[in-house]
């Protein structure tokens, strides 16, 4: 019997779980499991223009893999507002079992016919199935560039696992580390960027922890500055970051009494890769033009107040690059990839001229609400 994919109903919450079962059996990666529950826990279809979707490929009976759907409105330069599909979490068991691997291509498919409009981002890097098989289809992708900040030089030197990955590398980091190079080096760095950093006029801080209306007049005054956004208003911003999720920190910021910004950060889940670095993430981010310098540094502000040894974030939209490095922070190889499906490509023609002004934040992947 051919595979057939289809949503995921209550019905194959078991043969999930089997599924989940044999991919873990057969060696892969202790998260690459699917949902467990076939309703989504994050963003359930509840008639909000913002939600997820699951779907699976079943084979008599049996669950060979499966992949999610975020729907989200998102504003284009010609005005239009269009619902977008972004494709995440596919799965299939093929990377247990080469008599399925044609199913991560039938999924994709499916995703297509679904959503026309489609869009992945994130990904892991260049090296990783997805974005090959995506570029081989044809689709328009670039890296999305990637920004840290270091908070605490020395125990970024003794905890960054990428600065130890053989001896010769572990001793230059502990000797730059011990003898305080590394941190003259780094703080040097950072007070030059400070320094030749253009002025920033004083600006107010709030914290908040429910978005109200101001965040959509500040969408609406501000959106026209880009080629291409997932819609911030105020019922998606509520969808996104509801009061409930105290493990972020909400930031309005203001200028005589006007708001021209806000901020949304937290601390990152570990990961092996940063040892016992306590890691923030600015999630995501809005202003109005000429004002992104002020949320980044309020944003990296507050995080370094919150004990932070490394500040991170991923960003596409010119202005808002041209502010983190002005800010101090320094870029490295991004695996935080986007890519565009032939029909939401033609939407983004010239894509040179558009690229500069499209604006994806960690928050447009799928690391909401926890990993980001």
């Amino acid at each position: 019997m051919a595979i057939v994919v289809q949503p995921y109903l209550l019905e194959h919450e078991a043969a999930v779980a089997e599924f989940n079962h044999r991919l873990q059996a057969g060696g892969a990666e202790k998260d690459l499991v699917f949902y467990e529950a076939a309703t989504p826990r994050w963003l359930p279809p509840d008639g909000s223009p913002i939600f997820n979707q699951y779907f699976v490929a079943t084979e008599n009976g049996l669950v060979r893999g499966g992949y999610a759907l975020k729907w989200q409105e998102f504003w284009f330069a010609d005005g239009q507002v269009r619902s977008i599909g972004y494709y995440h979490h596919p799965l299939s068991e093929g990377i247990v079992n080469k008599s399925y691997a044609t199913v991560g291509t039938l999924l994709l498919r499916d995703a297509m016919q679904r959503a026309p409009l489609l869009y992945c981002l994130g990904m892991g890097g260049y090296d990783r199935p997805l974005p090959k098989m995506l570029i081989g289809l044809g689709w328009k992708h670039f890296a999305v560039p990637f920004y840290f900040r270091v908070v605490n030089p020395f125990r970024f030197l003794r905890q960054m696992q990428p600065l130890r990955s053989s001896r010769l590398r572990t001793l230059a980091a502990d000797v730059a580390a011990f003898s305080g190079a590394g941190t003259l080096g780094l703080k040097a760095r950072s007070l030059l960027a400070a320094i030749q950093a253009p002025a920033v006029a004083a600006y107010e801080i709030a914290e908040f922890s429910e978005f109200g209306q101001w965040s959509g007049t500040l969408w609406n005054e501000a959106k026209e500055a880009c080629s291409m956004a997932a819609v911030r208003d105020y019922a998606a911003l509520q969808r996104l970051y509801p009061a409930d999720q105290q493990h972020l920190t909400r930031l309005r910021i203001s200028r005589n009494g006007r708001d021209i910004g806000w901020g949304v950060v937290g601390e990152r889940r570990k990961d092996a890769k940063y040892g016992d670095l306590r890691v923030g993430s600015i999630v995501d981010c809005w202003a109005l033009p000429g004002n992104a310098l002020a949320i980044v540094r309020a944003a990296y502000g507050k995080l370094e107040a919150m004990g932070m040894d490394l500040i991170v974030a991923n960003q596409s939209h010119g202005d808002w690059c041209a502010a983190f490095e002005a800010a101090g922070f320094m870029t490295s190889e991004s695996n935080f990839i986007f890519a565009a499906s032939k029909k939401l490509s033609a939407l983004l023609q010239p894509l040179d001229d558009v690229k500069p002004r499209l604006h994806f934040t960690r928050a447009d992947g799928d690391g909401l609400p926890r990993n980001f």
